[in-house]
C-alpha cells in the first residue's frame, strides 16, 4: 500500500471552489485525524449522550472587550450520563507529550461513583486516525462496568491479526506490527506519567519493571518521529483496547481532506465522488 490508486492525481491536489478535495485513503492507520480529531470524537459522544462541559481559566481586566481576554488554560470535558467515564480534549490545556506529540483525547473511566479517582486512563495524540478512538469510545460506553477486566491480552493481537498485521517474532504473544512495519502495538512498560489505579505504578523503584499496558504508534521511517502514539494505562481492560486496534487496523478505507505529510506517499487513494 505505498502507491496511489491513481497514480495521475497529484498527492497535494489543489483547492476546488468550494473547499478541499475528499478521497477515500487506506491504510487507516496512516490516514491521520483529518485536521479534525475534536470533531470526529465530540460528535460520537453526542451521539452516546455524554454531557460537554468547557472549562476556561483566565485573566478578564475591567471594562476589557472579550476578544482581549488572556485565556491561560481551557479544556472540554464530556461525562457519560453514569458519571463513570469520561473524556477530557486537552490539546488546548497546554497538554503534555506521548511520543514527542502532544496528547489531545485523554479518556478515563472509574468503578463506581464513590470514588472521584479514575480507575484506568488512556492517552491519545493528534493524527491518530479519529475513527479508531471513536470505536473504543463506543465500546466502552456499551460497558456496564468499565473498570472490569473480561478478557486476556490475547483479544488485542487477535483483533489485529484478523486484518492482516504480523505478531512480532520475538514478542508473538505481546507485540504486532503492520506489513509494512510502520505501525505498532505492543504490551510492555507504560511510560512515565500515565495514570492509573494499579499501586504499582506509585512504589516502583527506579530500577524495576513498572506496570505493563498496550501502547501503539506509527513510525512512517525508521528513525522518523513517530506520527502518532497512543498509550493505555495497565488496567485498561484488553477488550477495550481490542476495539481500538481492530478499528485502527481495519482494511476499510476512510474519507479525507487532509492527508498526513509524513504518509501522504504511502496511502492508497481514490477520489470520493
Amino acid at each position: 500500500m505505498e502507491a496511489p490508486l491513481y497514480p495521475d492525481f497529484p498527492p497535494d491536489p489543489s483547492i476546488p471552489p468550494g473547499g478541499q478535495p475528499a478521497f477515500w485513503v487506506g491504510p487507516r492507520h496512516l490516514a491521520g485525524d483529518d485536521g479534525r480529531l475534536y470533531d470526529r470524537v465530540a460528535d460520537t459522544l453526542s451521539g452516546l449522550g455524554w454531557t460537554s462541559l468547557t472549562i476556561v481559566r483566565g485573566r478578564h481586566e475591567p471594562d476589557e472587550a472579550p476578544e482581549d481576554r488572556q485565556v491561560l488554560r481551557s479544556t472540554v470535558l464530556h461525562i457519560s450520563s453514569d458519571t463513570l467515564r469520561w473524556a477530557q480534549w486537552s490539546l488546548a490545556d497546554e497538554p503534555f507529550h506521548l511520543g514527542d506529540l502532544p496528547i489531545a483525547w485523554q479518556i478515563s473511566a472509574r468503578a463506581d461513583t464513590s470514588s472521584p479517582l479514575a480507575s484506568w486512563s488512556c492517552y491519545f495524540t493528534t493524527d491518530v486516525p479519529g475513527e479508531a478512538v471513536a470505536d473504543f469510545l463506543v465500546a466502552l460506553d456499551a460497558r456496564d462496568q468499565p473498570a472490569a477486566p473480561f478478557a486476556g491480552p490475547e483479544l488485542v493481537l487477535d483483533a489485529v491479526a484478523a486484518h492482516g498485521w504480523l505478531r512480532d517474532i520475538d514478542q508473538p504473544n505481546a507485540a504486532a506490527t503492520d506489513p509494512t512495519f510502520t505501525s505498532h502495538i505492543s504490551l510492555g512498560e507504560v511510560p512515565p506519567l500515565i495514570q492509573d489505579a494499579d499501586p504499582r505504578a506509585l512504589t516502583t523503584e527506579a530500577d524495576e519493571p513498572g506496570p505493563t499496558g498496550w501502547q501503539a504508534w506509527a513510525e512512517p521511517a525508521l528513525g522518523a518521529p513517530c506520527l502518532w502514539a497512543v498509550s493505555f494505562g495497565s488496567s485498561v481492560p484488553h477488550d477495550l483496547v481490542a476495539a481500538f486496534a481492530a478499528s485502527l487496523s481495519s482494511t476499510a478505507p476512510v474519507l479525507r481532506r487532509v492527508l498526513p505529510e509524513a504518509t501522504r506517499e504511502r496511502l492508497l487513494r481514490a477520489p470520493a465522488q
